[in-house]
C-alpha cells in the first residue's frame, strides 16, 4: 500500500514538472515591476538621489554618490527589465540582492521588522519586531480616526481599506532578498525565459 502511494506521489511529480518554470515565472514577474518603479524613482530625482547616498548626516554616507547612484539605478531599472524576459536571471540577481541587503541595513534596519506598525500584530511582542513607532502606532490610528469622522468623510476615505501608521521596517527588503535568492538558485526557469531558450541552443551548438 505505501509502495503503491509513493508510485503515485511519484508520477505526480513526475507529471508536474513541466510546470515548474511556473514559479520562477512569477516570482520574475512579481518582482520586476517593484525593482523597476524603484530604479525610475531613482532615475526621475537622480540629483536628490546622489545627495541622498552621499550626505552622513540624513543619508547613507556613501563615496561616490553619483556612481554608487548610477550602479543602483542600473541594478533596479536595468535588471528589473531582464527579470521580465528571464534574461542573465542568475547574474542579475546578485546586483539585486546587495541591494535589498544595503536598503535593509542601512535605511530600514532602525525601524524594525515590520512595514506597518501593528503593536496588536503577535510580531511586535517582542523587542527584535517593537520600537516606539510600533507602540505608538495605535493611539496614532485612533486619533486619526477620531478627526476623520469627526472633519471628513470617513466612509469615502477609508472605502481602499483601513487607516495605518508606516513603521518602514526591514520586511519588504528581507522578502525580496528571499525571492531573488530562490531566483539565483532556481534561474528563469523553463519555457517562460530567454536564459531557457539560450541554453538549449548552446546545447544543441556544442552537440553539433
Amino acid at each position: 500500500m505505501i509502495q503503491r502511494l509513493a508510485s503515485m506521489y511519484d508520477g505526480v511529480l513526475s507529471k508536474a514538472g513541466c510546470l515548474d518554470g511556473l514559479a520562477p515565472l512569477l516570482l520574475r514577474l512579481y518582482l520586476a515591476p517593484v525593482m523597476i518603479q524603484a530604479g525610475w524613482n531613482k532615475l526621475s530625482h537622480f540629483e536628490s538621489t546622489a545627495e541622498w547616498f552621499g550626505n552622513a548626516e540624513w543619508g547613507l554616507g556613501l563615496p561616490l554618490p553619483e556612481v554608487m547612484a548610477s550602479l543602483a539605478i542600473a541594478a533596479e531599472f536595468g535588471g528589473g527589465i531582464l527579470l521580465v524576459v528571464g534574461l542573465a536571471t542568475r547574474l542579475v540577481s546578485i546586483p539585486l540582492m546587495i541591494t535589498m541587503l544595503v536598503a535593509a541595513l542601512t535605511v530600514h534596519w532602525k525601524n524594525g521588522w515590520a512595514a506597518i506598525a501593528d503593536s496588536s500584530s503577535w510580531l511586535s511582542d517582542g523587542t527584535i519586531f517593537l520600537n516606539e513607532r510600533v507602540m505608538e502606532a495605535g493611539d496614532k490610528v485612533e486619533r486619526a480616526r477620531a478627526i476623520l469622522q469627526e472633519h471628513g468623510n470617513y466612509d469615502w476615505l477609508t472605502s481602499s481599506g483601513s487607516i495605518v501608521v508606516s513603521n518602514n521596517g526591514i520586511e519588504f527588503a528581507v522578502t525580496y532578498f528571499i525571492m531573488l535568492l530562490a531566483l539565483f538558485f532556481m534561474g528563469g526557469g523553463k519555457f517562460f525565459s530567454l536564459d531557457f531558450y539560450i541554453r538549449k541552443l548552446l546545447v544543441k551548438q556544442n552537440h553539433d
